[in-house]
């Protein structure tokens, strides 16, 4: 495999982008390749090379690239603006097709990204119980905003995860580990009629995949209705992919709160904040809690999301089921094969191998892998022509444009890799 291209832009690019990159989770060494196009469940790029896809933009490509249906959705809208600085009737029939699916949903507030509505959702569950302190998971990502880049300290107070994020600001968010009931209990036992919410990964999809135990949400929907706190369900990754109504109709447990990133908008990008009436209605200008952005319910990411709602159907979903039983059945019936002891964690389209003979149910867990030899995988998969996230902490994601004979390519490069690392 040829990348001559992909070198030379990457030389090119640490001179104007720091790093070379424009996110830092798409840096590996020792250069990414870049893309010059893509389609259905296949992306390629500057050098001629095809890779069969599975990180599909970090999970909001639920029909894969460039659905042809979207494509001319989003020509027409072209001609038509692309921003208008004033509302838009496809902002209420997008918002009335979210309310139609995700359970939670009486009101929607429309974002610009994930980051900016878990951080808007934060600050309104903040200003309606006059509360300051926040409880997140240990490993869970909910955007780059301070009040989350958060890692242990000092007990569950959390530290910056990040230099320039004062101490301060990070102080009234306590961190907990997923999926330890006892430990919560804890936690909110000794910080009671001071925690405003708990935010959730309701399947941490930023430690790979790491689904809840049996009864767990409940459990958390218990506990904050039995202490006033609100519950913020973050289905920025599994908004709309695991089910119809997202992660809270699948596993039954419906929020206060919950946020949405690029998938709403049918991979443009979009954020949305979903919830009850008498909650969303204190945002600003119907409340006084304040919330905003000039890009917002821009019409082409608007536009995204109606076009996806309507290919969107029980199909789908099917399919998605599908796919990712075969895919999750084959990874496993390699490792038996191999006699290979790994984790295979996965719900519906969403899969991760994690290289450790542990059981893995929370980040602590997940930091028993092996991540050098999991980048040596990376590496090895997209040699033989298929793309994964270059991090063991990523989750990767099924389209339904992958097909079996797609599946099957896979299966063969994971058993070609497993067997070049470990045998």
């Amino acid at each position: 495999m040829k990348l001559d291209k992909s070198k030379e832009l990457f030389d090119e690019a640490v001179n104007y982008l720091p790093g070379g990159v424009n996110s830092p989770v798409r840096a590996y060494k020792p250069y990414p390749f870049f893309a010059k196009s893509a389609k259905g469940s296949k992306i390629y790029d500057v050098d001629g090379n095809e890779y069969i896809d599975y990180c599909l933009g970090y999970g909001p490509l639920l029909f894969g690239h460039a659905n042809e249906h979207i494509i001319e959705k989003s020509i027409e809208q072209l001609k038509l603006g692309t921003d208008y600085g004033v509302p838009s009737e496809k902002e209420v029939q997008l918002a009335k097709e979210v309310i139609k699916r995700v359970p939670c949903a009486q009101m929607v507030r429309f974002t610009n990204s994930g980051t900016e509505a878990t951080m808007s959702a934060i600050r309104l569950a903040r200003g309606i119980t006059k509360r300051d302190k926040i409880i997140k998971f240990e490993g869970a990502y909910h955007g780059a905003h301070d009040a989350v880049l958060v890692k242990s300290g000092s007990g569950a107070a959390g530290l910056p995860d990040s230099p320039g994020i004062p101490t301060d600001t990070t102080k009234n968010t306590m961190l907990v580990e997923f999926n330890d009931e006892e430990a919560l209990k804890k936690l909110i036992n000794e910080n009671k009629d001071e925690i405003a919410c708990i935010i959730v990964e309701p399947v941490m999809g930023n430690i790979g995949c790491v689904p809840p135990k049996e009864g767990y949400l409940d459990f958390l929907r218990e506990i904050t209705l039995e202490n006033g706190i609100l519950l913020i369900i973050d289905e920025v990754i599994t908004g709309f992919r695991i089910s119809k109504g997202g992660a809270q109709e699948y596993y039954n447990v419906i929020p206060d709160l919950a946020t949405f990133g690029k998938i709403v908008g049918g991979g443009f990008p979009i954020g949305a904040i979903a919830g009850k009436k008498e909650y969303m209605e204190q945002f600003t200008p119907s409340g006084k809690i304040y919330q905003a952005g000039t890009f917002s319910g821009n019409p082409m990411s608007i536009n995204g999301g109606l076009a996806a709602f309507e290919v969107l159907d029980d199909n789908s979903y099917k399919q998605l089921h599908k796919s990712g039983e075969y895919f999750r059945n084959g990874i496993a019936d390699i490792l038996d094969k191999l006699n290979i002891n790994f984790h295979v964690n996965g719900v519906e389209s969403m899969t991760q191998i994690y290289f450790t003979e542990n059981e893995v149910y929370d980040y602590k867990t997940a930091q028993t892998s092996d991540t050098e030899n999991f980048l040596k995988y990376f590496h090895l998969l997209l040699e033989n022509g298929v793309f994964i996230a270059p991090s063991q902490y990523e989750c990767g994601f099924i389209s339904t444009s992958h097909s079996r004979d797609d599946l099957d390519k896979t299966l063969n490069a994971i058993e070609i890799a497993l067997t070049k690392l470990y045998k």
